[in-house]
C-alpha cells in the first residue's frame, strides 16, 4: 500500500490558492531555505517539537503530553484515511475551492501525490500544488488545476548557498512547464539582502506565458517558533519595510 508522511492539514485556508481550500502539508524538501516559514517540513522522518510554555510539569512525558508541550510533526497516511480527512471539508468548496498540496515539497513523494490527485479528482474535488519545482513530473502537472511555484533568488550560487541547491534545475523546469497548457502563479520570498534582483526574476517570467501571476511575500518570522520547539537557532532575516516592498510590487504583475 502507497502511504505518504503529511506534516499537518490545515482547513479553510484561504491563502494557497483560489476559494476555501485544505491545505495538506507533505514532510520532506530536497531544499533547506534558512528563512523557511515551515522548517518541521524540511526532514523526511517524524520529529519532535516541544513547547516549553505549554509544559504543565505533570511528569507523564511517557503517556503521551497532554498539554501539547510535545508535537510528534509527521504521521504516515494511507490514501482513504487522508481522503477522509479532506471529504470533511468538501462542502466548503464550491466552485474555486478544493485541495493544496503543500509541504515541504509534495513532489518528493510523486507516488502518494498522485494517488492522492486521482482520489480527489473522483470525488469532484479540485486541487493544486506548492512546490519549489525543483522537481518536474509532467504527468501530476496535467492533473492539477494550477500549480503554485516559487523562484526564490535569480543567481545560482547565492539560491545554493541560500537554500542548499543551484536553481538551473528550476529555472528549466519553468521553462518545460511553459509547454503544458497549466496556470502557474509564480512567487518570491522577499528577504532584504539576499535576493537582491527581482527585476531579473520579473522579467524571465514574463516571457512564459503559462506564468498568469507574479507574487512577492514579505519574509514574516512565522518561522522561528516553529525552529525553537525543534531546536534550531532563529533564522536571523528581518521583516521588509513598507517602501521597500511598495519599490519592488512594480515587478509583480497579474495578466
Amino acid at each position: 500500500m502507497i502511504k505518504g508522511m503529511i506534516a499537518d492539514i490545515e482547513r479553510a485556508a484561504t491563502h494557497d490558492g483560489s476559494g476555501i481550500r485544505t491545505t495538506v502539508f507533505f514532510k520532506g524538501c530536497p531544499l533547506n531555505c534558512r528563512w523557511c516559514h515551515n522548517p518541521e517540513c524540511i526532514g523526511f522522518k517524524p520529529q519532535m517539537m516541544y513547547y516549553p510554555e505549554k509544559c504543565i510539569g505533570c511528569g507523564k512525558c511517557d503517556e503521551g503530553c497532554f498539554s501539547g508541550a510535545r508535537v510528534i510533526c509527521g504521521k504516515e497516511y494511507d490514501a482513504q484515511t487522508l481522503m477522509k480527512e479532506i471529504l470533511l471539508d468538501k462542502d466548503y468548496y464550491r466552485e474555486n475551492g478544493g485541495v493544496t498540496f503543500s509541504g515541504g515539497e509534495p513532489l518528493a513523494q510523486p507516488e502518494f501525490l498522485k494517488l492522492m490527485i486521482d482520489e480527489c479528482k473522483n470525488e469532484g474535488i479540485g486541487c493544486a500544488v506548492e512546490t519549489s519545482l525543483f522537481y518536474y513530473n509532467e504527468e501530476i502537472f496535467k492533473k492539477l488545476d494550477f500549480i503554485m511555484a516559487d523562484f526564490k533568488i535569480w543567481d545560482s550560487d547565492i539560491h545554493k548557498e541560500y537554500t542548499g541547491v543551484p536553481n538551473e534545475r528550476i529555472k528549466e523546469n519553468f521553462v518545460r512547464m511553459n509547454k503544458l497548457d497549466i496556470s502557474i502563479i509564480a512567487r518570491t520570498p522577499i528577504i532584504p539582502s539576499v535576493n537582491q534582483e527581482i527585476d531579473k526574476i520579473s522579467g524571465f517570467l514574463k516571457n512564459l506565458k503559462n506564468v498568469k501571476q507574479y507574487e512577492l511575500l514579505p519574509y514574516h518570522p512565522m518561522g522561528n517558533a516553529k525552529r525553537a520547539a525543534l531546536g534550531m537557532e532563529p533564522d536571523g532575516f528581518k521583516e521588509p519595510d513598507r517602501e521597500y516592498m511598495k519599490e519592488l510590487n512594480k515587478y509583480a504583475f497579474v495578466r
